[in-house]
């Protein structure tokens, strides 16, 4: 590997958390389906090893039908990445966007499939532009 050469590697994509709460199912069934959806998220990483992070896109998607929760998905999607020849900005910026994307299609197909599961029409999330949020965040610190 020459000096300066970057190195990414995904080792492995798992759900680290998941919920599934449902509360009053009967009631959501019996009427007009007319959700007010709420997403919330939020990013971790941590260092493992040298040269290894851990990475995870945390959603909280709350729905509520007539002013009650029809149900409430918590999804952890988290992966293991090598990488090399990155630090400071660059090693964020990585972490931050490229990590982000490639758990995002995961994570979406979990809270889909739950969904499902519950007997609940499909959800599919909107993409989201982590490169637009990341450096909308860089922004705010400045």
């Amino acid at each position: 590997m020459a000096e300066n050469e970057v190195q990414v590697a995904l080792q492995r994509i798992y759900v680290k958390d998941v919920s599934f709460e449902s509360p009053n199912p009967v009631e959501s069934f019996s009427q007009q389906w007319k959700p007010q959806i709420n997403v919330e998220m939020q990013t971790k990483n941590r260092a493992v090893a040298e040269s290894v992070y851990e990475v995870s896109l945390e959603m909280t998607i709350t729905a509520k039908n007539n002013d009650k929760n029809a149900f409430v998905i918590e999804v952890e999607q988290a992966g293991i990445f090598t990488i090399k020849g990155l630090e400071g900005e660059q090693l964020n910026r990585l972490i931050g966007t490229f990590c982000l994307n490639i758990l995002f299609p995961y994570l979406r197909e979990t809270v889909d499939s739950l969904c499902l599961k519950g007997s609940f029409p499909p959800l599919v999330l909107a993409p989201i532009n982590f490169d637009q949020l990341y450096d909308q965040r860089g922004q705010k610190e400045d």
